[in-house]
């Protein structure tokens, strides 16, 4: 004997002792395939007392009136949900704008119609109302899909030959502001300056080291021109799409 499911057969915990007993009398085999009864042999016996095991017992009892419970309220949310429904109430989602109310609802919107007039004239929420006209409130703010996104500070080293040297040079207010900011960090005999700027400011400073490498008007020194290419390359990373915003 095959079912689906242990509450296709029975109907409350009276009931599945009932249908156990008749297995047991009948020598019949049963065969669950889904439920909590699946892995359950529900003919098991005492070999002496021929009687059902206490354990299958307590366990049949205890998924029965489990599964009784559950009938029952489904039974009560089926009655519930019929008797909301001869009221006028409808379960679900909440129904969206109509797509061909859509310029209609925008229109009355830019006329000074408020949100909650708009749900009562067309039958929805307020919340279906809103994603129509979202970009029409007073407090939304627009934004440009081509507009680029802010840059993200970035830390690096900066070699102490290349914090010297732009000490002695003319700089912006914030370049100026930013050398300041900076902290030292020892190294042996030098240092290095760790710098926090955006991207921006770190390519002017290294553009202020430019004499360094090429000569103009500045004596060329390899140690300080072996630092600002050294810087140079710190920089660059900076336009790389994995630079992790900092620097050893």
């Amino acid at each position: 004997m095959h079912i689906s499911e242990m509450f296709r057969l029975v109907r409350g915990t009276g009931h599945v002792l009932e249908v156990v007993d008749v297995l047991h009398r009948d020598r019949l085999a049963l065969r669950i395939h889904d439920g909590a009864f699946s892995a359950m042999d529900l003919t098991t016996r005492h070999p002496r007392t021929g009687k059902l095991l206490p354990t299958v017992k307590f366990m049949v009892q205890t998924l029965a009136a489990a599964g009784e419970l559950q009938r029952d309220l489904q039974r009560e949310l089926t009655y519930d949900g019929r008797a909301a429904e001869a009221k006028g109430n409808k379960g679900g989602r909440h129904p969206a704008v109509p797509a061909d109310k859509t310029d209609a609802v925008r229109t009355a919107c830019l006329e000074g119609r408020s949100v909650a007039a708009l749900a009562r004239d067309h039958g929805v929420s307020r919340g279906a109302i809103r994603p129509a006209v979202a970009d029409l409130m007073p407090d939304h703010t627009a934004i440009e899909e081509d507009t680029p996104a802010p840059e993200v500070p970035a830390t690096l080293d900066m070699p102490g030959k290349i914090a010297d040297f732009l000490r002695t040079t003319e700089l912006e207010p914030a370049e100026r502001a930013t050398l300041d900011q900076g902290v030292t960090v020892r190294r042996g005999q030098g240092y290095t300056l760790r710098v926090t700027a955006v991207p921006a400011v770190h390519r002017r400073l290294l553009a202020h080291c430019q004499p360094l490498d090429d000569g103009q008007g500045v004596p060329a020194v390899p140690a300080q021109r072996k630092a600002r290419r050294e810087y140079e390359n710190r920089v660059g990373t900076l336009t790389s799409p994995n630079h992790d915003r900092s620097h050893p």
